[in-house]
């Protein structure tokens, strides 16, 4: 005796509510990413400069002294790069205050 299978797959209407949907998610939220880019990156140097800033206190407790500048901290191992992630460069005061240069 042979058995008969049911297979019954995605009708075409399906398919198309459920592209639409996906649409419509992505409408909905392309625009939110790109209006929010620029707060990103901003929140993002925020959070570099800081531990920039915890980078300067480590190297202070390691040599008793504060580093003389940004590329002496990169060359002893304290940080990898020398700027933000959205391209802003930081400096390092004399009293060991880290800014964003603009």
């Amino acid at each position: 005796m042979k058995k008969v299978l049911n297979e019954r797959g995605f009708t075409l209407i399906e398919m198309l509510i459920v592209l639409l949907v996906i649409s419509i998610l992505l409408i909905i939220t392309i625009p939110n990413i790109t209006k929010n880019q620029s707060t990103i990156h901003s929140r993002g140097c925020e959070a570099f400069v800081k531990m920039a800033q915890a980078q300067v206190q480590a190297y202070e407790i390691d040599n008793a002294k504060l580093p003389g500048s940004i590329d002496e901290l990169e060359s002893q191992g304290y940080l990898n790069q020398t700027s933000c992630p959205n391209g802003d460069d930081i400096s390092l005061d004399k009293n060991g205050k880290i800014t964003i240069v603009e």
